[in-house]
């Protein structure tokens, strides 16, 4: 059931904040296997048309709603970021029926196999991304506007990647994470602590600090292989890294600003230029 996984009241713990002015990220703890602390985030982001676009949607409450109705209050998209970041869209599209429901191709059918879970509707998905539209934009005119999308098919949880070009801000799920996750565990600290080893063994494959060796094996051994197509993963990762941000928003972990093209370039080192 998702709501052993999730904070009891999102409101005293949720992390609101103007990464640029037209982002937003809402954090919050969340744990991996019910005992990992890794942090969830959604990212709200206004686009210049007006629209609202939500990455990964995490509880939706009045201090959200607010920020929501700050930026207009005209959701027009609800994005799953993955096969995994999808708890909260019933919530979302129940009070922002308008909005699109976009994921990766096997969600819905993921969703609707799910009987047990009062969070988890059955709504009908407005685009679903597949390997026939990997690298398209085309959900709307105002979104393609903004917006440079690319399907890591690859990847085994189908992340759907974004880059908000106004703002030069990347958004992603489950691609890189960037632990320990500080800000999402800042109103709730005691949260980090426990763990285990299995904790410490989690954090040190999923860091950016330093040479960060473990985070680049489980990508290359494991994570691009998962799909038995590392030259599909390598491939998407050179397009992401292409493009011109200088943002990077996880999921999991802290925002990074400043250094985050350099930063991503360390941890895809083997998939952008070869494993030596």
């Amino acid at each position: 059931m998702s709501d052993k996984l999730i904070p009891k009241n999102p409101s005293s713990v949720q992390v609101i904040r103007n990464v640029t002015p037209n982002v937003v990220t809402v954090s919050v703890p969340f744990l991996r296997f019910e005992k990992i602390p890794i942090g969830g985030r959604a990212t709200i982001i206004k686009l210049t048309s007006g629209s609202i676009a939500v990455f990964s949607p995490v509880a939706l409450t009045d201090e959200v709603k607010a920020k929501i109705a700050e930026f207009g209050g005209n959701v027009g998209y609800l994005i799953a970021g993955d096969l995994e970041h999808h708890i909260f869209l019933t919530q979302w599209k129940t009070e922002y029926p308008a909005a699109k429901l976009i994921g990766p191709k096997g969600l819905p059918e993921r969703r609707k196999a799910i009987t047990n879970d009062p969070m988890i509707g059955k709504e009908e998905f407005d685009f679903l991304y597949d390997e026939t539209n990997a690298h398209s934009a085309a959900i709307s005119d105002e979104f393609a506007a903004d917006f440079e999308v690319e399907l890591v098919n690859a990847h085994p949880n189908k992340e759907i990647v974004l880059f908000y070009k106004p703002e030069k801000v990347l958004v992603e799920a489950d691609l890189m994470f960037n632990l320990p996750p500080t800000e999402q565990y800042s109103k709730s600290p005691e949260g980090l602590k426990g763990g285990g080893i299995l904790k410490k063994i989690f954090f040190s494959l999923n860091t950016t600090v330093g040479p960060a060796k473990g985070h680049k094996r489980l990508l290359w051994y494991a994570i691009s292989n998962g799909a038995k197509d590392r030259a599909g993963f390598n491939e998407s990762v050179k397009r992401i890294h292409g493009w011109d941000w200088n943002t990077l928003i996880p999921c999991h972990g802290d925002t990074i600003e400043g250094t985050a093209k350099e930063t991503f370039a360390k941890i895809f080192d083997w998939h952008l230029n070869g494993k030596k």
